[in-house]
């Protein structure tokens, strides 16, 4: 479909399942390479910024290309009330995060780097997504069954708390499961 990526072998800088599974259902053919180091951001930085950093960062930690490679990487951030809600250490911290977003508006920005030998690229996306009121009950049942701990925000939206929680979405769904997937579609095309 995208003519233009045919002199390129994409690379995928990620380990996650589920940005391997939209990037396939684009239709681009790709490998997996997952980026290396440590991620962190200055904690000045204001959390609309800090995807578009951090999937920077991880653009950075290629710096030798072979066969006129394109990698994209990405990072996801959800924000409540300006505080970053990252990945939880545990089921305490996971229930405690859902209670805090339960009822309430926050944001989820993902944010993608698409980097070649000659060219780069950087974008984010913003979706704004609410809550119902969760029950204890259900916070307790999702995180026992699920167990959220690699996701940020301790929730996968396509998974049964957002089935059964999510009352609105401004914005992309997928960019909530961790990729833009039209605007990345529409800045591939223009690479």
């Amino acid at each position: 479909m995208l003519k233009n990526l045919e002199s390129y072998q994409v690379v995928l800088a990620s380990n996650s399942p589920r940005r391997q599974e939209l990037l396939a259902k684009l239709g681009i053919e790709f490998i997996v390479k997952p980026s290396q180091g440590e991620e962190n951001y200055p904690a000045t930085l204001d959390s609309s910024l800090v995807a578009e950093f951090l999937a920077k960062q991880k653009s950075d930690w290629f710096t030798s290309f072979e066969k006129n490679e394109l990698y994209i990487t990405s990072d996801t951030v959800v924000v409540l009330d300006g505080t970053i809600l990252g990945k939880p250490v545990d089921k305490t911290e996971a229930i405690q995060m859902l209670k805090n977003l339960s009822g309430k508006k926050h944001e989820v920005i993902t944010g993608v780097s698409l980097k070649s030998k000659l060219k780069n690229k950087l974008f984010s996306v913003k979706t704004k997504v609410t809550f119902k009121n969760l029950t204890e009950e259900e916070i307790e049942y999702y995180v026992n069954i699920f167990k959220p701990f690699d996701k940020a925000g301790s929730y996968g939206i396509q998974e049964w708390i957002g089935m059964i929680g999510i009352t609105e979405i401004e914005g992309s769904y997928f960019n909530v499961m961790g990729l833009p997937t039209q605007v990345l579609f529409e800045e591939l095309k223009r690479f």
